[in-house]
């Protein structure tokens, strides 16, 4: 979703992913996906000038379930989001490795806000991002500074992008997800994902997107 200056909301990018019986054509799937499924619920009205579609982007998805994605997911999510002050879209951080993005993708949103805060934007950032299967940018990247008069959001959401490399594989290195060490037991009891001391230093390119927002 993208919300205009007077309040209007309109769609920018749909993600659909279907599982589908073997051998089925997938531009046969995605036309049909498209036209009698997206098109007759998100009318012209509310489509966006950029408006796209994702539809199964990492191609064939002919196994499902529990078969083909299981895993712990949601253990000690509102601990992960300092008591549910962070908006988050049901996700779940731990139980996960780094390629996820459920985790890396949570990590470096905590680490990009850290960024703006450090390079003096606002006192108060969230950093919200969405990703799609099989597609390595993220398809969204929103900016919320809590009300603070002077900085335009959209602008610091692409000074981020710009600075960053936001892709998994990026995180990863950039992090150093690869390598990951852990807390002992008892401090991840009382902190979880989302410790005092997380991944990244905060402080390294805070002058770059300072910079990227001239």
């Amino acid at each position: 979703m993208r919300y205009q200056e007077d309040g209007r909301a309109v769609v920018d990018t749909v993600v659909l992913s279907t599982q589908h019986a073997p051998g089925l054509d997938l531009a046969q799937l995605r036309e049909a996906i498209l036209e009698d499924v997206i098109l007759p619920v998100i009318g012209e009205d509310l489509r966006s000038p950029s408006f796209r579609t994702l539809i199964n982007p990492a191609g064939a998805f002919e196994i499902g379930g529990p078969k083909g994605d299981t895993g712990l997911t949601g253990r000690k999510i509102i601990v992960d989001t300092y008591g549910g002050a962070c908006p988050h879209g049901g996700w779940g951080v731990l139980g996960q490795d780094a390629t996820k993005v459920d985790r890396s993708g949570a990590y470096v949103a905590r680490w990009l806000a850290k960024h703006v805060v450090a390079a003096g934007i606002a006192p108060r950032c969230t950093v919200q991002l969405a990703y799609a299967i099989g597609v390595a940018e993220p398809v969204s990247v929103a900016v919320d500074l809590h009300g603070h008069p002077g900085v335009d959001p959209e602008a610091v959401a692409q000074a981020l992008t710009a600075t960053f490399d936001l892709t998994p594989a990026g995180i990863i290195r950039e992090l150093g997800l690869d390598r990951p060490i852990f807390a002992p037991p008892q401090r991840s009891a009382t902190s979880a994902a989302m410790s005092r001391a997380s991944p990244g230093n905060a402080r390294r390119g805070s002058p770059a997107v300072r910079a990227a927002l001239g």
